[in-house]
């Protein structure tokens, strides 16, 4: 068997808002989008995806270097962005909360904690070593 892609599926309460945020605000290239009598669907594209799985103390060590204290629940979304700083300030400035600001970490990224429009708790991450 072999998996061909990882989609992360988002059910949002405010569709259009979500759709901004993610599309238009972030830049995230529509693929495709459909809709029905039964409801809309709308396919974001990304580059690469991944599936991070980390057992209680790594995601306890993940939000204390991140944002100080444990916030995150069992799924946060993190994405790699060119700039963490200016990313962080886009989606502040489009209705996302920021919950930390960006944080030079001990594997040598810049990380911020958001929590999303609809609810879902981001991290933006710059890799530090590239740069």
């Amino acid at each position: 068997m072999t998996v061909k892609e990882l989609r992360l599926v988002v059910t949002a309460d405010d569709y259009e808002e979500a759709v901004a945020f993610y599309r238009d605000v972030l830049g995230l290239p529509e693929r495709a989008s459909y809709s029905s009598e039964n409801g809309r669907v709308v396919i974001l594209e990304v580059e690469r995806a991944t599936l991070e799985i980390a057992d209680r103390g790594q995601a306890e060590f993940i939000d204390e270097v991140e944002v100080g204290r444990r916030v995150a629940g069992k799924y946060r979304v993190a994405l790699e962005v060119d700039d963490s700083n200016a990313t962080t300030r886009k989606l502040a400035d489009a209705g996302a909360t920021v919950i930390a600001e960006p944080t030079r970490t001990p594997w040598n990224s810049l990380n911020a904690r958001l929590e999303t429009p609809g609810g879902i708790q981001l991290t933006l991450f710059t890799e530090l070593d590239l740069k």
